[in-house]
């Protein structure tokens, strides 16, 4: 584990290294971030390019369906990342378990008429295909690639089982609308009163800087809104009502920003590393990029 850690960053660092080079300064803080951000979003990003890759040239009478194409190619992606030492073990766990419980959403969500997928598939059951679950895995890929790639740290953190507990009603919430009255907007209320004090610390280059987590959630889930649009868009799925050519509801963009919270809560499940945060000030993250947690306080739980 401590080899392949060692790979990672030495890929990470020259490519740093490279940018920073050649544009210092502000521009060079940016261009980082968004290097960064790219970086930590290759797995979803490369499912992405393909759903949008394989619209343009697919033709259905081809003996290999679009969606067993967009299967075996998340496989073999997932498989490259290990082999490549591009992602840990430890991440890989995370990918697997919300994989899991996001392809059970996918079979209830279907089963309710809330999307749909309409083009056929041999890897398909009960209606979804199974490069759905990949989709969700990805998320989930981020957020642990993000975590280790911005040496990111969470302070001050909640006690535990109250982030668990809220994950939990929030996943339950997604099932049980369609029974029970919607207490999503409590929901909205839980996440900002639990982590109003909780900061993301992170580093882009050098110097930590933070961001309130309740925004840091907002800001991913309006990427992952533009996402479900480019999914839509390409006919990959379907959402009940949507007219041709319109963008998904808003109330999607909530949906993933509750969903969120779960995705994080499910990395922490796996790994807690990040939550922990002793007082370490360090000035050059490139020398020690895995050590820097510039929050003197420690979580509750």
């Amino acid at each position: 584990m401590r080899q392949l850690h060692k790979h990672n960053l030495s890929i990470e660092r020259r490519l740093g290294d490279a940018v920073r080079a050649r544009l210092p300064g502000v521009f060079g803080e940016l261009l980082m971030f968004i290097f960064k951000q790219a970086w930590a979003c290759l797995f979803g990003g490369l499912l992405l390019a393909m759903i949008i890759a394989t619209k343009l040239v697919w033709n259905p009478d081809w003996a290999l369906q679009r969606y067993d194409f967009l299967f075996l190619f998340a496989i073999a992606t997932q498989a490259l990342f290990l082999r490549f030492k591009l992602e840990t073990w430890e991440e890989a766990r995370v990918i697997l378990l919300f994989h899991l419980t996001g392809t059970a959403m996918e079979w209830f969500k279907v089963h309710a008429g809330s999307w749909g997928y309409p083009e056929p598939g041999l890897f398909k059951l009960m209606g979804v295909p199974l490069f759905s679950g990949f989709m969700y895995a990805s998320v989930g890929s981020y957020i642990a690639r993000v975590i280790r790639i911005f040496s990111m740290r969470f302070a001050p953190y909640p006690p535990f089982w109250m982030t668990l507990l809220l994950a939990v009603a929030i996943y339950v919430n997604f099932f049980a609308h369609h029974f029970l009255p919607d207490i999503r907007m409590g929901l909205f209320a839980a996440t900002l009163i639990l982590y109003a004090r909780t900061r993301v610390w992170f580093v882009n280059t050098e110097h930590p800087r933070w961001m309130p987590m309740p925004l840091a959630a907002l800001l991913s889930s309006v990427a992952l809104w533009v996402a479900e649009n480019i999914g839509t868009a390409t006919g990959t799925w379907l959402y009940s009502g949507q007219l041709p050519g319109k963008t998904v509801s808003l109330a999607k963009l909530g949906s993933w920003y509750l969903l969120l919270y779960v995705a994080f809560v499910t990395v922490t499940v796996v790994s807690r590393a990040a939550l922990s945060a002793p007082a370490l000030p360090a000035t050059d993250i490139r020398a020690r990029p895995t050590h820097l947690q510039p929050s003197p306080q420690r979580p509750k739980g």
